[in-house]
């Protein structure tokens, strides 16, 4: 998942530690707030982590984020970017932390950073579970002397920094005066501070969930995360972070793992590419101006909370200010219609409605009013690749060993991270007289093994692979072994696919193969060879060769031609050279017909590949009633990664060169550069639905009538080019499987056509008089529409 030792800071307009500029604003807090300048505010953030993006992307990233109503960017500091090896530093390209920071203050953002300008301070213990704490048998427990020592130590350090602003601690209830505990997680509404005098903070309210090769995609709906903030606002919270706000690639190998994807995309409200999705993007916005509409009365009083039904109530902030309220029902499956105040208001399932003044809803948390995008990737006509094939040697490994040494050693105490390949090698001598050579039963070999993957080559020949799971890394292989009379070669390739970050005692897993390693079915019976003499090569030739840089062809022997598509030697480096293509799309390599490896384009690493297809439950997904990780899965059957993000700043305008690494063999001639691009939009949006708008001509003792509206847009650089459906009625359905219901208006195609095609966006007031009459008086009407986007001619 990406968890980082260091200390976190919470930044207010520049980065002290790292620009060496002065704190421009005074930051405190109290029972309420952060408080700014005096001034207490409630604070929404975005995690946005500048190393899995690149730098002309963060300008887009953090305007898109203003734009959807945040107030504060959070990162991680990648320390083992900065410092890659002990005392050498790094501090360009995506590192460039200071550059990253500049562009926030530029933005009028705010800087929450796990190291860096202040507002906060925030300690990460690390992504320590919890609950290990409470595990019998577990060193770091509460009650336990070097558990609680490591937590005050961790706080006087960061306190004594004197860097004058608060700290937090993440999941921390233990957190010593003056830090911050802080909660992490889908709800936390039951989270408390542990002391009167601090506010309540949320440092990671997860959009969705990271991906794993093999898992499916886990998608959080946006009705339940705006539920579940809207939920913690209520209760008095104060400060609110999305985990993520855009998640971004792993590129290289830096997913965590075992088995993370190279995308990160965590369903967030701004895609792995850099697109904003929607409605997430939007229905958080909306959700962010009605709550700042109620700001003055959620910093200065406490809530009073009204029971309106058996699940349903009303947390009210009654101030000098105003009156602002939040009328909630917990029921996740049926509507509530509630009293308050007088007023009648229906409640939908699993919703909060958010009343600035305590009388007009201008929010609920489960009614969107926003479009729906649905994205495509395509591939836009590019010419296919002209590859070339270089096949690792797996023969001549024996020639220059790293060490040899008698029995089996741990992987990542060989290869030091250096490489996630480490090759175990050995001999076997076969006595001519052994009863498999005379036709008896064949030998068999197995092996035990611990990590990602395992590939078994007895004298050069691929004898078979196995691979660890998700929830079992242990891997246990048992195949033919193709042995000959005299001294046979064989070699283990084992593969890890990054370093574990979470779990009991991970720093004590091994990696690498553990053992036994057996010969079966030979005369004298079984034969371990753990014990023996074994020797080491950390990496592939074409790792040690640099090839991605190479150009030319003289170092080694590139094969080209026809048969390079039907091709499935395994252990085989491809090369090929390609044009940028035109536009600004984000680009993506499409690696479906390929099964495992590792891409670079221009020198520049892409990141680990995997054709593993996703086993999981794809049953449907509700955003009533509590949200888990395995709840809304999407994928089951396909990839669980597809497409690799290439950003366009690693790519000159000709001859760029893609260099893939194939470890079980695949078709590098249907590899694709294909582009992302919205495909669709879709509105469904009542005439009732709740306006800020109308409201706030109402608060000002206006009479005009404000009507909801749709709103289309597609992204820059498309116009809407044809309306697929449209219905100003009772339509049915949702996006992509629009159905006309009793009530439809024979104009409602041709009213959309005529105000949205050939614009990039547009907009329709839902009412009679927008669409010719009235199809069905005294019946609350809707408008529901799919649009297609095209590129603008």
């Amino acid at each position: 998942m990406g968890r980082w030792w260091p200390a976190a800071l919470l930044g207010c307009a520049v980065a002290v530690a790292v620009l060496a500029a002065a704190v421009e604003c005074a930051v405190t807090y109290d029972k309420k707030a952060v408080m700014i300048d005096g001034q207490r505010r409630i604070l929404f953030s975005g995690s946005i982590h500048y190393p899995r993006s690149t730098p002309d992307m963060w300008e887009g990233l953090i305007q898109k984020a203003k734009d959807g109503g945040l107030d504060v960017i959070q990162t991680y500091v990648f320390w083992n970017g900065h410092e890659p090896t002990p005392g050498n530093y790094y501090f360009e390209e995506r590192y460039d932390l200071v550059r990253f920071i500049k562009t926030v203050q530029k933005a009028g953002l705010f800087v929450h950073l796990r190291i860096g300008p202040y507002i906060c301070g925030e300690w990460n213990f690390g992504g320590f579970p919890v609950w290990l704490k409470y595990v019998p048998g577990i060193s770091f427990r509460t009650d336990n002397e070097p558990f609680k020592s490591y937590i005050n130590w961790a706080a006087k350090m960061a306190v004594g920094l004197g860097t004058g602003v608060p700290w937090v601690m993440c999941k921390e209830e233990d957190a010593p005066d003056p830090v911050i505990n802080t909660c992490n997680g889908f709800y936390c509404d039951a989270f408390s501070a542990n002391k009167p005098y601090k506010p309540m903070m949320w440092t990671e309210a997860w959009s969705g969930w990271f991906t794993e090769f093999g898992g499916t995609i886990r998608q959080r709906p946006v009705e339940d995360l705006a539920f579940a903030v809207a939920r913690f606002v209520q209760k008095g919270g104060s400060f609110i972070n999305y985990y993520m706000y855009h998640g971004g690639t792993n590129f290289g190998r830096t997913a965590g793992g075992p088995f993370i994807t190279t995308s990160y995309d965590y369903d967030a409200p701004i895609d792995e590419y850099g697109l904003v999705r929607e409605p997430k993007h939007s229905h958080l916005k909306e959700l962010h101006r009605a709550v700042k509409l109620c700001e003055q009365a959620l910093v200065s009083v406490d809530p009073e909370i009204t029971t309106l039904g058996t699940m349903q109530e009303a947390h009210v902030f009654r101030s000098p200010s105003g009156c602002a309220a939040f009328l909630a029902n917990y029921n996740s499956n049926s509507y509530a219609k509630v009293v308050f105040d007088n007023e009648n208001y229906s409640l939908p399932p699993w919703s909060i409605s958010i009343l600035p003044d305590c009388k007009n809803v201008v929010f609920n948390s489960a009614t969107i009013g926003v479009q729906t995008s649905q994205m495509q990737m395509w591939a836009d006509g590019a010419a296919s690749m002209m590859w070339e094939r270089y096949d690792e040697e797996v023969d001549s490994l024996a020639a220059a060993p790293l060490l040899t040494t008698t029995g089996l050693l741990e992987q990542l105490n060989v290869t030091r991270d250096s490489s996630d390949y480490l090759w175990y090698i050995t001999s076997v001598e076969i006595s001519p007289s052994e009863n498999f050579l005379q036709g008896g039963k064949p030998l068999s070999l197995s092996v035990q093994s611990a990590g990602h993957t395992l590939h078994v080559f007895i004298n050069g020949q691929l004898q078979g692979s196995a691979y660890g799971t998700r929830e079992d890394r242990r891997i246990k292989y048992n195949g033919m072994a193709n042995l000959r009379a005299g001294t046979n070669k064989i070699a283990l390739l084992s593969v890890a696919c990054g370093l574990p970050n979470v779990g009991v005692h991970y720093e004590t897993w091994n990696t690498g193969v553990v053992g036994p390693v057996v010969l079966h079915g030979l005369n004298e019976g079984s034969r371990d060879l753990t014990w023996q003499t074994w020797s080491y090569q950390v990496g592939l030739k074409g790792e040690q060769m640099n090839l991605n840089s190479i150009e030319g062809s003289s170092s080694v022997e590139w094969m080209q031609g026809s048969l390079l598509a039907q091709n499935q030697q395994p252990l085989a480096w491809y090369r090929a050279y390609f044009e940028t293509p035109t536009g600004d799309e984000p680009l993506a390599l499409d690696m479906g017909s390929m099964g495992k490896g590792q891409i670079w384009i221009n020198g520049q690493s892409i990141g680990r590949y995997w054709t593993a297809y996703a086993n999981g439950d794809c049953k449907g997904c509700s955003y009533t009633g509590t949200f888990r990780a395995p709840k809304c899965q999407a994928g089951c059957g396909q990839p669980t990664q597809r497409w690799y993000h290439v950003p366009r700043s690693w790519l000159q305008p000709t001859r760029n060169l893609l260099v893939v690494f194939e470890e079980l063999g695949g078709d590098s001639s249907k590899i694709a550069l294909v582009k992302r691009s919205v495909s669709s939009v879709c509105a469904d949006v009542s005439e009732d639905h709740p306006n800020i708008k109308k409201w706030q001509i109402e608060s000002y003792g206006e009479r005009e009538y404000h009507r909801a509206k749709v709103h289309l847009r597609c992204a820059p650089g498309q116009s809407i080019s044809a309306i697929k459906f449209a219905s100003f009625g009772t339509p049915m359905g949702t996006c992509g499987s629009f159905q006309q219901g009793d009530c439809h208006s024979a104009n409602s195609h041709t009213v959309l056509e005529k105000k949205c095609i050939g614009l990039q966006r547009c907009v329709v007031a839902i009412s009679p008089e927008s669409f010719g009459g009235d199809p069905c008086p005294n019946v609350t009407k809707r408008v529901a529409v799919e649009a297609v986007c095209s590129p603008t001619a």
